[in-house]
């Protein structure tokens, strides 16, 4: 179970209320992180946040998670023995979103939203997302393998939407969308990774391993801590969004949520890594 017993108890119908006085309306488009222990005591779990919000956003709304992968194969393959290389590359499983785990590191509401009746998904391995509502096709029906974080992309796609961002007791530091900033910001030198998967070939069908290519999302596509030392730089950059009007915060169960205007913070987001590192 969520949270201690001295916890305060959060129903459905006050989750509803705490997100709709947020600003959550009906036939939103919104991306959901979620840390459940802050919240409270959830009575009935990550449905009932899926719920609440699907609630929220009414039938003409959608709600959107990233969900990545548990078990992905390791990102150091190189620093593996001869070995154990070769048993991933010949039997690692091919990702299968209707099977493979949402990243624990993301909480439980993506993987109670990964295994919704009838969500969509993206099927990137890495940077995938899962969709419900009448606009889960068109955020998830597409998500390149390379850039995934992009222009054409679902979080593009979120933005182009006039979505929003909700964070339910999530900390700033995972707001997602500051990486599709990353992404678009014309600026010089950005840090790139690449990494293996294996894949379903779209042409014959079978398993083969491929590279891909993006930006780097786990230390910055920039040299962000030579301006902020060891400060996190998503947080810091969603924080100093919020204080220019591209969010607004308030209390959901016993803890505080953000939500976001999805435009505004990726907006933000671009001018602030354009102001801070150089164009070509």
């Amino acid at each position: 179970m969520d949270g201690s017993s001295g916890d305060v108890l959060l129903p459905r119908s006050q989750l509803v209320g705490d997100v709709t006085a947020l600003g959550v309306q009906p036939g939103d488009v919104v991306m959901v992180h979620c840390r459940m222990s802050a919240l409270g005591m959830v009575v009935g779990g990550a449905e009932t946040v899926v719920r609440g919000v699907l609630d929220a956003v009414g039938p003409g709304g959608t709600i959107m998670a990233y969900i990545g992968w548990q078990d992905q194969p390791p990102d150091d393959l190189d620093a593996l023995s001869d070995e154990a290389k070769r048993i991933h590359f010949e039997e690692h499983p091919v990702y299968d979103p209707r099977v493979a785990l949402a990243r624990r590191d993301h909480g439980r509401v993506p993987e109670a939203m990964r295994t919704w009746p009838g969500a969509r998904h993206s099927g990137h391995p890495e940077a995938g997302v899962a969709a419900i509502g009448p606009f889960a096709d068109a955020l998830a029906s597409e998500h390149a393998l390379d850039d995934a974080y992009g222009t054409g992309t679902p979080y593009a796609r979120l933005v182009d939407a006039g979505g929003k961002v909700l964070m339910l007791g999530a900390p700033l530091g995972t707001a997602t969308l500051v990486h599709h900033a990353e992404a678009i910001a014309n600026v010089a030198h950005k840090r790139r990774v690449t990494y293996g998967m294996p894949v379903l070939d779209p042409t014959t069908g079978e398993r083969r391993w491929r590279t891909f290519s993006d930006i780097d999302t786990g230390t910055g596509a920039l040299a962000y801590d030579r301006l902020l030392g060891e400060e996190d730089y998503v947080e810091h950059i969603a924080r100093a969004a919020l204080a220019s009007g591209a969010g607004r915060s308030g209390p959901v169960g016993q803890s505080t949520a953000w939500l976001f205007d999805a435009r505004q913070l990726v907006a933000f987001a671009v001018a602030w890594i354009e102001q801070h590192f150089p164009a070509e």
